[in-house]
């Protein structure tokens, strides 16, 4: 199926969206990371509940497309526990550069599971970005900001991360957009939730700054972020979707920056303009 050029655009606002949600994780300190995940991906499942109701009865899903959605809700869950959690113990930008690195196990998995073998073109974008990845993780490194344990909770949120786009790219193929983020998103919340109950983490209770700060992390990086990216799916192979959201470090650095005072030096800027241009390298396979 052919990508929508004329809505090109809603790539870069969906970048825009999801890089305040490390801003937002960090505003929400209040809450415990379980907790911050289970509202975030449950209330975009209510949200999109309406509108995949007027798709038909997700009871008539193939039980495949089902479970496909169940594997890429888990592998969400796990995602939002590792990746929320590395943001207590290293910067923003050391935990988003980690947990962007998904497009070499996305470009991997596609050429294995989906049988999608990215193209040269995105091969070579994709080891441009991640050189400019390189060098903004080596500016964090001279600056002293990075930790063992938050960086390697960030990397294993890569890995669960690129599950879930493999999962998503295959559901995708014959479920239309809200009745896969319904069930996906369903699927991540109860698990979170379940998850949260086990450990006694509380759901309740949090300060109205607090609650303001999680209805927004549903609000913008996951409905307008990670569902505009689950959209694109249905047009674009995982491994270029995965490219695209390589913008997500650039734009959490310069937030980060104008709101919770972290640095950018000019490693960091190099660095970030190396992913803007590997990211533009692998869109003109994707827009043709």
């Amino acid at each position: 199926m052919s990508f929508p050029r004329h809505r090109l655009l809603v790539l870069p606002l969906a970048v825009v969206a999801v890089s305040f949600g490390a801003i937002l994780v960090r505003l929400a300190a209040e809450a415990p990371p379980l907790t911050i995940a289970a509202w975030r991906v449950t209330i975009a499942a209510l949200l999109f509940a309406p509108f995949a109701a007027r798709q038909g009865r997700l009871t008539a899903v193939p039980r495949r497309t089902l479970g496909l959605c169940a594997a890429s809700g888990a592998f969400l869950a796990l995602h939002f526990i590792l990746w929320i959690g590395s943001l207590r113990h290293t910067s923003v930008a050391s935990s988003v550069l980690l947990v962007s690195m998904n497009p070499l196990f996305v470009a991997l998995g596609s050429a294995l599971f989906l049988r999608e073998q990215p193209s040269r073109r995105v091969l070579a974008a994709v080891c441009v970005s991640l050189l400019g990845m390189v060098l903004m993780a080596w500016a964090g490194l001279l600056g002293g900001t990075r930790s063992l344990t938050g960086d390697a909770m960030a990397l294993g949120g890569a890995v669960m991360a690129s599950g879930y786009l493999l999962s998503g790219r295959r559901a995708r193929a014959s479920l239309p957009l809200p009745q896969y983020a319904c069930l996906t998103y369903g699927c991540a919340g109860l698990l979170l939730l379940v998850i949260c109950l086990a450990a006694r983490q509380p759901l309740l209770g949090f300060s109205s700054k607090t609650t303001l700060y999680l209805v927004l992390l549903a609000l913008g990086p996951q409905l307008l972020g990670h569902s505009t990216f689950n959209w694109a799916l249905r047009y674009l192979p995982a491994s270029t979707v995965a490219l695209v959201i390589l913008g997500e470090p650039i734009g959490s650095t310069l937030l980060a920056y104008l709101l919770l005072g972290e640095g950018i030096t000019p490693l960091k800027a190099a660095g970030g303009l190396l992913i803007l241009v590997g990211i533009y390298v692998g869109l003109q396979r994707g827009k043709r």
